[in-house]
């Protein structure tokens, strides 16, 4: 984006985001998921860091929580009740930690290792009061200076203590503040949704939703209704006793008689951090209530608070969330995939986003009414959602970030594969040729086939699979795969998408005569794409598929018939082939996946020149294609046809008619065997 359109792009988040905050924080009726209000929140400050010059004061990256309303009483907090920032890799936490280090550093304070882990719990923030043991106070985080008094909705939670006991050795203060969470059982909001619908009111959306709406009711009697739990885990009031740890507040408020989550430990490295985190990924389904990560907390009191505060959250603790199951990005374009039926699937171009664990680049749209229903626009900024590992779907566009810019999307009116005529079947656009999904996926089968790209891993179900799925509409289109674009299917795992993906990548370097063969032209074998090869490697700058192209649209029909071998009814097909304006745009587009023609590796001794190869039959050592790949590094050259220029035919397991022919020509013959020996 260029400067300005950066800064308008920062203003329209800011409103956008400050109107969310206002939903969640203080009407408890949001909009859109916490996970797409976070993706929100992080453009927002990764454009800030960007962009020092457009921040401004009270910005609303700044805020800590929402608005009090009116109808409660308003409670002053005497230190801030901040939130976190928030960290959703392994690299991010390793940034955090070296952030902090370098810090204490600066301040001369060395940085110890060990950290408190606390699952994040999906509720309401709160701070309570306590004189003499009693409950005096209960309040909301608010803005996180002046909160709501909901004093006797907290009375009705049975986790809270009225009146505290000591148990331990530490002395209850006169005056206690301590800080926890109120939250909901999964349990409890179905049963209050399955009243609520009895009702025909709206159900809750989720646990926090619902905690957050119970806790501010003005008749407590409702709210004890809802049957409320909460977990306390920080003090704030400065103690006559030293409390050195993060873990022993916990243990002083158990001592107290406060409930403390029986899950949260103390760990001593990051490796740590991350294996606590992964196993409540995991596990998180088994608890009776909803959390979206675990906050990691400098252990060490004193460096803790030496550390102070960034903005709005404290420097030495982070919340490390699960995989969002919604985030947001920009649709860059919408294609057109044929499937196999010949029916045209629209597919959304995004910019690649983590959601649900994998990051996608790609979100079926189904069909035109799908995108009418959504209005979506190319260049809009949409919510993605991805839950239940299923496949990533579009779920809401957010038009307050449009720019003007965007582009109204239509259906062609001719098959993009063959330029037929496009029916339409009820929400269906099919192509009216009968036969051009089943064309278009042959091209593909031969794309990767072993003499043109050879992809392995990309047969031909899984192709079918990922035309149907609308991941692919042509061959530069495999390029664009991300490991989460496949991960998502079903029957595919993360392991075998980063193995399809990492052998598409691999896979970006190709040599001329492959490339020209993966195109599919009509009368092109691997002989012919090699004859031609050998013809453009007159112009010394072809390494783009670009260049291929204007190199032979540049070629009469009478100079390719001067290629040796190459006939009239060859030279025509080629001609024709590079005329197509169709098939430039298609070879341009593997200029922009980079796609690179590279040169092919020969050895040094060329000690197969001059000879000629044909192979018949199964080898059982290396696979044909690799042994032709041999002989041609060697200076050799390998052929599908028997001649009298034929040097050796190399006889595998059930040879064809070629060596019956070779027998006739007098071509000699080899075995495998003889014919390894040979190379060596």
């Amino acid at each position: 984006m260029k400067r300005d359109e950066v800064r308008k792009r920062i203003i329209k988040l800011q409103k956008l985001i400050e109107y969310h905050r206002m939903l969640y924080h203080t009407f408890d009726t949001p909009e859109i998921s916490d996970a797409a209000f976070d993706a929100l929140n992080n453009e927002l400050k990764t454009l800030e860091r960007a962009y020092p010059e457009f921040v401004k004061k009270n910005l609303v990256t700044q805020k800590i929580g929402g608005n009090v309303l009116e109808k409660f009483e308003k409670v002053s907090h005497k230190t801030p009740m901040l939130s976190f920032n928030d960290a959703f890799s392994e690299e991010e936490m390793h940034e955090w930690q070296e952030r902090v280090k370098n810090y204490l550093l600066s301040l001369g304070e060395k940085n110890r290792d060990e950290f408190y882990c606390e699952l994040k719990i999906d509720g309401l923030a709160i701070e309570l009061q306590y004189e003499n043991g009693a409950l005096v106070q209960g309040s909301t985080r608010g803005d996180g200076y002046v909160g709501e008094d909901i004093t006797e909705n907290i009375k009705t939670i049975s986790t809270v203590p009225q009146m505290l006991t000591q148990l331990g050795k530490w002395q209850i203060p006169q005056y206690l503040t301590v800080r926890g969470e109120v939250f909901i059982t999964k349990k409890e909001l179905d049963r209050i949704n399955r009243e609520q619908e009895k009702k025909g009111l709206r159900p809750y959306v989720n646990t926090r939703n619902l905690a957050a709406g119970s806790v501010r009711q003005l008749d407590s009697s409702i709210t004890a209704l809802r049957k409320l739990n909460s977990f306390q885990y920080d003090i704030v009031t400065k103690t006559d006793f030293p409390i050195a740890t993060h873990e022993e507040k916990h243990k002083i408020l158990a001592s107290w008689g406060f409930v403390i989550n029986p899950h949260d430990k103390k760990v001593r490295s990051l490796d740590e951090v991350f294996r606590f985190r992964n196993i409540w990924e995991k596990k998180r389904n088994e608890l009776e209530y909803e959390i979206d990560g675990v906050v990691v907390i400098q252990n060490n009191n004193t460096l803790f608070e030496r550390a102070g505060v960034v903005g709005k959250a404290p420097r030495a603790a982070v919340a490390y969330k699960f995989p969002p199951k919604e985030a947001t990005t920009i649709v860059q374009g919408i294609k057109i995939q044929v499937g196999r039926t010949g029916v045209l699937t629209p597919v959304a171009e995004l910019d690649p986003v983590f959601v649900g664990g994998v990051t996608i680049a790609h979100a079926t749209l189904h069909n035109y009414d799908e995108i009418k229903r959504l209005g979506i626009k190319i260049g809009d900024t949409v919510i993605v959602n991805r839950a239940g590992d299923v496949i990533p779907k579009i779920v809401r566009v957010l038009p307050e970030l449009r720019t003007g810019k965007e582009k109204i999307f239509k259906m062609p009116s001719r098959c993009p594969v063959d330029g037929g005529e496009i029916i339409e079947e009820g929400a269906l656009y099919r192509c009216k040729n009968i036969t051009c999904g089943a064309r278009h996926k042959e091209q593909l089968y031969h794309f990767v086939s072993r003499g043109a790209f050879d992809i392995r891993g990309l047969g031909q179900k899984v192709i079918d699979r990922f035309l149907d799925e609308g991941l692919i509409s042509d061959a530069p289109d495999i390029f664009t795969l991300e490991k989460g674009d496949i991960a998502v299917l079903e029957r595919f795992g993360e392991k075998s998408a980063e193995n399809i993906v990492n052998e598409i990548r691999a896979k970006k370097n190709i040599i001329l005569p492959r490339f020209l063969y993966s195109l599919g032209i009509l009368h092109v074998g691997e002989e012919t794409a090699r004859l031609l090869s050998e013809k453009a490697s007159e112009k010394k700058d072809i390494t783009s598929p670009k260049n291929v192209f204007l190199f032979f649209s540049g070629l009469s029909k009478e100079s390719l018939q001067q290629i040796p071998d190459i006939g009239p009814k060859v030279a025509e097909s080629i001609f024709s082939w590079f005329s197509r304006e169709k098939n430039r745009k298609l070879v341009e587009k593997f200029d922009t996946v980079g796609v690179r023609i590279v040169q092919e590796k020969r050895s040094k001794e060329e000690k197969l020149r001059g000879k000629i190869f044909v192979f018949t039959g199964t080898l059982v050592s290396l696979e044909r294609e690799s042994a032709k790949e041999r002989v041609r590094s060697l200076g050799g050259e390998a052929s599908e046809t028997v001649s009298q220029k034929t040097s050796f035919v190399v006889a595998g397991e059930n040879p064809g008619s070629k060596i019956e022919k070779a027998k006739k020509l007098n071509v000699q013959v080899l075995t495998e065997k003889e014919f390894l020996a040979l190379l060596s």
